[in-house]
């Protein structure tokens, strides 16, 4: 009796070959084909390339700042509150001046917990007057 010789495995399973040389058919007639001269592209267009894009992202995020402030209120220059100042007190307090649309500054004192309103305070209380060599006017945190 003779021995067999082992058959490799392509020849057990013809479906395992078939895919093999379909896989590899692309590669090889990829391979084949003759070089092609690079298409030459103009400064004009590589320009609007990276132009283009970039726009549309930057049109994209003033559109999603828009309605970010009309849906979740963030505030321009005409809010009906503005922070003056903050003034931390300890680790979790604050004292925060808040001026209203009619000119009025309040103290409120924030904390973890509450917010306590602490004074309402006088158009003096709250901007200094400075006497410089330059004679400057009355300084106005607010603005």
């Amino acid at each position: 009796m003779t021995p067999s010789c082992p058959k490799s495995r392509s020849n057990r399973n013809p479906a395992l070959r078939a895919l093999l040389l379909a896989s590899a058919w692309p590669g090889i007639a990829f391979a084949a084909q003759p070089a092609a001269a690079q298409p030459t592209t103009s400064l004009l267009g590589e320009v609007l390339a990276i132009v283009l894009p970039l726009l549309f992202i930057i049109g994209g995020l003033v559109a999603v700042l828009v309605i970010a402030r009309r849906r979740f209120g963030l505030t321009g220059s005409d809010a009906p509150l503005s922070i003056v100042q903050i003034l931390p007190v300890g680790p979790r307090e604050r004292i925060v001046l808040v001026k209203t649309r009619a000119g009025r500054v309040l103290a409120i004192g924030v904390a973890a917990q509450s917010l306590t309103l602490l004074a309402r305070l006088d158009h003096d209380d709250v901007y200094v007057q400075r006497d410089n060599a330059s004679d400057e006017a009355t300084t106005d945190p607010a603005s």
